[in-house]
């Protein structure tokens, strides 16, 4: 593991953090961390800690929404023949699952159909359209999480008389649109950028019931649906998305839906679920399926409304996130082999390819390697053909996107995002692009970039991490992409008792800090070497509900000698 360098905040004005504190009743701790995230108004703190569904916007101020809301209602009216054409990821099986249930609230019993990863690829694409038309006659395809850039596709179906109307977040990579009827994408007009598709289906769903009301839809009943797509997709936890989510999380906890039902109960969710349990736990499984053969057991799993089957299908997704999780760690295990042959001599970017790995689970594979060394990576499954499927992950100041433009004639297809990115690649390019890549980032990334920062967001004793804090604490939630979890630190920390190893890589360490015992969880750590105490740590905190009790549970990120 590569030493960070620790950068802790300087503490903001105590007067400051001492006034939100007493307006809010929340714990001084918890004010700094809002005034750290750039809160200073009460009214905008107030949203901030308490949303409310009721501040959610008017949904025809996301562009094109008019056009699509009308055509949808004539289908209705005409009980026309429509497909819902989606993605194989969560957010491509919750906004199918969110917008079937809002069809068939107004009389509409539309057919879902979801490409496979492997038989088809993403999107829109000719071999999928070809597969959808061979089983569906439709007048309208409605396009789910995919279908901005498919110019082409559009133009095709155009041409049978088939109309397309198109929910999606991704950004163009065409520089211009599809002649669909309507494309409903935040990205064409200037807000709401952070929404993925299963925020935008529940939008939609609000417009459509604005344009005509019905009493078989409620909405708030499929917050939970939505919630864990919008927090699976990586998407910012902010504005509209906060309140979806927070909304979500409580509907979570009571769903009324079969399907997500038997899926919390496999996963062993508890009561009271935090975003965390969607990204970890529920997230994994419903991707689980459509990594490795075809995303249609995620769909009838959500819905399902028969019990007893929504159970199997859940068990089935249980089992095949495990065979997911043994091949990623086999094909992480020979990534790292490979790297370990190397003699540290790593350089700034990873590129790792195999004929022996699955296209399914590389960016699982490369997320992993991008977090314990610290270098931009490319992880690539060959086919017997010799082409292979890569995917990309990066560290922050490194963007992925203009690498691969750097090395675009070696490309077969290539983009994505700035920290996430994928590839096709013929077997014989990969030594040119593994030096052409490294030759991008010598020139244009300096060397800092490359030492892990630990980015410390408050300073605490151990006696302030208590339950008073969690009950404040919590307000600050849902946590993730654009409200990640505080990075908590307490200084000059010593051992209470000797370590424990639990699992034969876990680490169990009580501590003592003024009087003041902690129990910590270390995971993964077994095989390290402590450093001399006193010690500095690093943690985050959550809450623990065991037979009904409460209590604070610590995660160790990093310990280090104490420098006072």
């Amino acid at each position: 593991m590569l030493e960070a360098n620790w950068i802790v905040r300087e503490k903001p004005c105590a007067r400051k953090v001492g006034a939100i504190a007493q307006e809010f009743g929340i714990r001084p701790l918890v004010a700094e961390l809002l005034v750290h995230r750039g809160f200073a108004e009460s009214e905008e703190i107030a949203r901030f800690l308490h949303p409310r569904l009721q501040d959610l916007s008017d949904p025809f101020l996301l562009p094109n929404m008019e056009a699509a809301v009308e055509r949808i209602l004539q289908a209705v009216d005409r009980n026309e023949a429509v497909v819902l054409y989606g993605d194989y990821d969560v957010d491509g099986v919750t906004s199918l699952t969110l917008l079937h249930a809002f069809l068939r609230a107004y009389g509409l019993d539309a057919q879902p159909f979801l490409p496979h990863r492997m038989d088809d690829g993403y999107g829109l694409n000719d071999h999928g359209l070809e597969r959808c038309l061979s089983e569906y006659t439709p007048s309208l395809i409605i396009a789910v999480d995919c279908g901005t850039s498919s110019i082409s596709q559009v133009e095709m179906l155009k041409q049978r008389g088939i109309d397309v109307v198109i929910i999606d977040h991704h950004e163009s990579n065409t520089g211009q649109l599809p002649p669909a009827v309507a494309v409903v994408n935040p990205k064409l007009g200037d807000d709401y950028h952070y929404f993925c598709t299963a925020g935008l289906i529940f939008k939609l769903g609000h417009a459509l019931l604005k344009r005509r009301r019905t009493d078989r839809l409620d909405l708030k009943e499929w917050l939970d649906v939505v919630a864990m797509g919008t927090v699976a997709d990586l998407v910012p936890l902010v504005d509209e998305n906060r309140i979806l989510v927070r909304k979500g999380l409580q509907q979570l906890a009571q769903s009324r839906h079969a399907g997500v039902s038997a899926l919390k109960e496999v996963a062993g969710v508890n009561a009271t679920p935090e975003a965390y349990d969607i990204g970890f736990k529920l997230g994994p499984r419903l991707n689980a399926a459509g990594r490795l053969d075809t995303a249609q057991v995620s769909l009838d799993l959500l819905m399902s409304t028969d019990a007893s089957k929504a159970r199997r299908l859940a068990e089935d997704l249980d089992s095949q996130n495990r065979s997911r999780q043994n091949l990623e760690q086999r094909i992480r295990d020979e990534a790292v082999e490979m790297l370990h042959r190397l003699d540290g001599n790593l350089g700034k970017g990873i590129v790792l390819g195999s004929e022996d790995w699955h296209a399914g689970v590389v960016g699982i594979v490369a997320s992993r390697v991008v977090r314990e060394f610290h270098r931009p990576s490319f992880v690539i499954a060959f086919d017997e053909a010799g082409m292979g499927k890569g995917s990309g992950r990066s560290i922050p100041g490194v963007s992925l996107v203009q690498a691969l433009n750097a090395c675009r004639d070696l490309l077969e297809a290539g983009g994505g995002h700035d920290m996430a990115a994928g590839l096709t690649l013929r077997r014989e390019n990969l030594d040119a692009f593994r030096e052409r890549f490294a030759a991008y980032l010598d020139a244009n990334t300096p060397p800092e970039l490359f030492t892990p920062r630990l980015d410390i967001d408050l300073v605490a004793t151990l006696d302030e991490i208590n339950l008073n804090l969690l009950d404040s604490y919590e307000l600050v939630h849902p946590m993730g992409m654009g409200n990640p979890a505080p990075l908590f630190m307490s200084r000059a920390v010593r051992l209470a008792e000797e370590p424990r190893v639990l699992k034969e890589k876990h680490l169990k360490l009580t501590l003592q800090q003024n009087g003041a015992r902690i129990d910590v969880m270390w995971f993964n750590a077994a095989h390290l070497d402590l450093p001399p105490g006193p010690w500095d740590i690093a943690y985050r905190i959550s809450r623990n509900v065991y037979k009904g009790r409460s209590s604070v549970s610590v995660m160790l990120e990093a310990l280090r000698t104490s420098r006072g």
